[in-house]
């Protein structure tokens, strides 16, 4: 999979999830990377990453993507993305890309979407996810420091079905 640098993305570019199995069609952004990692990587930079940044005309989505139920996934049994050691690596994520957009100069708003599809996943456990989300990411911060400043506007956690 090539990744496309911030430079480069153009009408009509697809994001690739690592798997090669799904992409977002990013044509209608106004930017999109999925070269996050790889420039951490490159810098000697080990900390996470969302998978995909995507910016519309009024946002910042950070995308993050994870599908157990592929082919040739493994563990997907074992996943439980209510653990709280995959909180934790989920909620870093979102805070370790916030530099990235920082240096980038990205100042828009920033939603946070974790794409989840893994066995016996629904609805009910998406939203107890995302409130579990919405307790370890910046929103009670936000409101008492900052003086209305935001490091984040809203958090999902979403399925493709």
């Amino acid at each position: 999979m090539k990744s496309t640098s911030c430079e480069e993305m153009t009408v009509g570019k697809l994001l690739i999830e690592e798997n090669g199995v799904y992409s977002i069609d990013c044509g209608a952004a106004v930017w999109a990377t999925d070269r996050m990692h790889e420039d951490y990587h490159n810098a000697g930079i080990h900390i996470n990453d969302v998978d995909f940044l995507i910016e519309n005309a009024t946002h910042i989505f950070m995308v993050e993507y994870k599908n157990v139920c592929i082919a040739n996934a493994k563990n997907s049994d074992a996943f439980r993305p209510m653990e709280d050691k995959k909180i934790s690596i989920i909620t870093r994520k979102f805070y370790d890309s916030l530099h990235y957009l920082r240096l980038l100069d990205k100042s828009k708003p920033v939603q946070y979407i974790y794409v989840l599809e893994y066995p016996n996943g629904d609805a009910i456990t998406r939203k107890r996810l995302r409130n579990r989300l919405k307790m370890e990411l910046p929103f009670s911060l936000q409101e008492s420091v900052g003086n209305g400043k935001k490091l984040i506007e809203r958090v999902d956690v979403l399925s493709m079905r």
